[in-house]
């Protein structure tokens, strides 16, 4: 059975036909959606929550206290990253039957990871914001510093015109 790639259009696009006419015979456009929706069969929320690991179904592997040495437990996972892929390539190649516990063990190391630098992105973005701004107020301080500069050097040269012109 044949179908469409895409879906035809929603029945309201009729109420914009007059458009070119009158702009005014259009309706508003929607509200902005708020809270949970369904998009493509997924349902998604508007809210900007980093989903917990246990929620995702994946152990977490650091402390769960909020006070987390985000420094420490990257380095602490890295290692352990890295002891788990030495011990996949041992399991490879003594027991290549073996290799699948290894290779979930090494996503669950990576989803941890994932989850600690999704956590820190708010920070991230503040201190990007941070380093713009202060960006923008030193080019304003550069360009305020130019125009006065400019403004002396006009002044000497209309003073320089002034003398001249009355020397004569």
């Amino acid at each position: 059975m044949a179908t469409a790639s895409y879906p035809p259009p929603p029945p309201f696009y009729r109420l914009y036909k007059d458009f070119s006419e009158n702009p005014n015979s259009a309706p508003q456009p929607p509200l902005p959606i708020e809270g949970a929706y369904v998009c493509f069969g997924g349902n998604y929320t508007t809210e900007d929550v980093l989903p917990s690991l246990e929620e995702q179904g994946v152990p977490q592997l650091y402390p769960k206290d909020s006070n987390v040495d985000y420094k420490k437990e990257l380095r602490s996972l890295n290692r352990e990253l890295q002891l788990h892929i030495l011990e996949l390539a041992d399991v490879l190649v003594e027991r290549p039957s073996q290799y699948a516990k290894r290779i979930g063990e090494i996503s669950s190391i990576f989803k941890n990871l994932h989850h600690l630098l999704n956590s820190l992105r708010p920070h991230q973005a503040r201190a990007t914001l941070i380093h713009i701004m202060e960006l923008q107020i030193q080019q304003r301080k550069q360009a305020v510093e130019d125009i006065k500069r400019r403004r002396e050097e006009a002044q000497r040269l209309l003073k320089d015109a002034f003398v001249t012109l009355d020397g004569q």
